[in-house]
């Protein structure tokens, strides 16, 4: 990845794992003309900008067929599996597998019960948050 004030390129082996698919599948989606990508010095790299507005638009798509939303205006909803439950006599606490991904809720004992949440079934786990914190990670081929 190449950073400067204007201009983040990113190979496909670096956009395949920011979209969690395979090398393989975002060449087949740069050989289709689905994602846009430049060859330079017989090496393919894709813009930043167009990777992120492709992520978005991929992303907004998978969702609405994965959980079937419509208008809802929790942007951050993942489909997942219950992994544990534990409640007392006021509050519940909900684990779920979502993905890669390990979400923990908090709710009402009875919220857990009208929604029949137990280990083994299938739930979404709605994210909607005042703040949230971003971060850039070290750049591996950079000495700095």
């Amino acid at each position: 990845m190449r950073h400067s004030c204007l201009v983040t390129d990113y190979r496909i082996a670096e956009a395949a794992e920011l979209l969690g698919v395979s090398t393989d599948t975002v060449r087949r989606w740069v050989d289709s003309g689905r994602l846009t990508g430049h060859s330079t010095d017989g090496r393919t790299t894709i813009a930043g900008a167009d990777l992120a507005r492709f992520a978005a638009s991929a992303i907004d798509d998978a969702e609405r067929e994965r959980t079937g939303a419509g208008a809802v205006s929790a942007r951050n909803r993942m489909r997942g599996l219950v992994t544990k439950v534990t409640k007392d006599t006021v509050m519940a606490q909900i684990e779920m597998v979502c993905g890669p991904y390990r979400v923990v809720s908090l709710m009402s004992t009875e919220a857990a019960d009208e929604l029949g949440l137990e280990p083994g079934v299938l739930a979404v786990a709605s994210i909607k948050s005042t703040n949230v914190v971003v971060e850039r990670p070290p750049d591996p081929r950079s000495n700095r």
